[in-house]
């Protein structure tokens, strides 16, 4: 904790928008996959979307079905910075967001699922979608 920093969260109503960032202030994690999770109060850790740690990377981006076609993460390799564009929310986003780094620079779909070869992590930000 404290490595990642997250911020762009707040309410909003269904079918609006949101951006989420996330950077590193004070390591460069410009080599390593980076992924979205949230969750909700008593629920696992659901995973977002993963990107990986090059634009060179031939490994795509994943997302979670539930998410896919709505929300987008991108990366900026120069800044250590990803954001997750997320758009025509619903009641069933809201949920606490966060981003880590994994230990590898690029992923597998199952790996990029799994918490837990993510290594760092934000202390996450909140998003509440409204009806």
């Amino acid at each position: 904790q404290g490595h990642l920093v997250e911020f762009g969260g707040g309410l909003v109503q269904a079918g609006g928008s949101l951006k989420l960032s996330c950077y590193a202030p004070e390591r460069d994690f410009s080599g390593r996959a980076w992924g979205w999770f949230r969750q909700t109060p008593g629920k696992e850790r659901e995973f977002v979307a993963a990107i990986p740690g090059s634009a060179s990377a031939t490994e795509p981006t994943y997302y979670a079905d539930s998410v896919k076609g709505r929300f987008t993460i991108s990366r900026n390799y120069n800044k250590n910075m990803v954001d997750l564009q997320m758009a025509a929310l619903k009641p069933g986003d809201t949920a606490v967001y966060s981003c880590a780094v994994h230990y590898l620079p690029t992923l597998s779909k199952p790996q990029a699922m799994n918490y837990h070869g993510y290594e760092f992590w934000g202390q996450g930000t909140q998003v509440t979608v409204s009806s």
